[in-house]
């Protein structure tokens, strides 16, 4: 069977721009590993009509919408390579069949690269996050440290005294200069120099001298990659960006490869649910001109 076209990653965006295409009676398979970003997440918030939702009961929801569609092809598996060219692409899958498609969406979305401090991995998406809007409003205005981690951290210090009372903890990173420690006072923010030991309990940090700090919640302004490398090995052009590595793509979603399409996390920044939504809708529907108008 030669689909319309493969979404690769069933995520939020992936199911957005595969709606879309249904809707448009086009024949469509969506290829799944059942990784989605916010896996670690008890409730998703800042999504409308779904604000305080479980992800699993989102994915779930979307997913039995897209299944009244009778030209939608669910296959639960990983892509692991792509080949071929536009009209004429074709997936393998980890179970080693294959599909075939005219057109390829990526929508496999990225992985978050956490600091090297133990007991961060458990606590992420359950106290310990990366997006004030999403998670700063149930903090109820408490104690919010945040982890030195990247260029945007400074950023992400000052921004979040909007949830709390903020401490910026250096981690034993380089000091501060004085406009940034300026930046700081001015927002209330406390400074915290020591070099952390490890995290404790819900969202306590042992520092390497012995002291505790007691939190109601942590931020990390992480880095990101893409969370398959199937983009790279199809020659998809890639970008850096100050929150890491996404696909470059043009208005229309078009890769640099003609024919595969890229949405979501992996394409757009920054990130969060309904921008994840609106962005696949919105390649879903470029992509579906894309069939009906070849070349333009």
């Amino acid at each position: 069977m030669m689909h319309d076209v493969i979404v690769i990653g069933g995520g939020y965006a992936g199911m957005a721009a595969a709606l879309q295409l249904l809707r448009a009676r086009r024949r469509v398979a969506v290829i799944d590993a059942g990784a989605r970003r916010n896996r670690f997440a008890a409730h998703a918030h800042g999504f409308l009509a779904q604000d305080g939702t479980p992800p699993e009961q989102i994915a779930a929801q979307a997913r039995a919408q897209l299944e009244r569609y009778p030209d939608l092809t669910w296959i639960e598996a990983e892509a692991v390579s792509l080949d071929g060219t536009q009209d004429r692409f074709e997936v393998t899958l980890s179970d080693g069949t294959a599909r075939r498609g005219r057109r390829v969406l990526m929508a496999t979305g990225v992985s978050d690269l956490l600091p090297a401090i133990e007991g961060i991995g458990p606590r992420w998406g359950r106290s310990v996050f990366h997006c004030p809007y999403c998670h700063g409003y149930e903090l109820d205005r408490g104690a919010i440290g945040v982890i030195a981690s990247s260029a945007l951290s400074l950023h992400q210090a000052e921004l979040l005294t909007e949830w709390g009372s903020v401490t910026f903890l250096l981690n034993g990173a380089p000091g501060l200069d004085d406009a940034a420690r300026d930046g700081l006072a001015r927002r209330g923010v406390r400074i915290e120099e020591g070099a952390i030991r490890r995290l404790e309990n819900d969202a306590d940090i042992r520092l390497a001298d012995g002291r505790l700090l007691c939190f109601a919640g942590l931020f990390v302004a992480t880095t990101v990659r893409p969370a398959s490398p199937l983009p790279v090995e199809a020659g998809c052009a890639m970008e850096e960006t100050p929150m890491g590595t996404r696909i470059r793509t043009g208005a229309t979603r078009e890769t640099s490869v003609p024919g595969i399409f890229a949405c979501g996390d992996l394409a757009v920044m920054p990130h969060s649910v309904s921008l994840a939504v609106g962005d696949g809708a919105l390649a879903g529907a470029q992509l579906h001109r894309s069939l009906v108008w070849p070349g333009t």
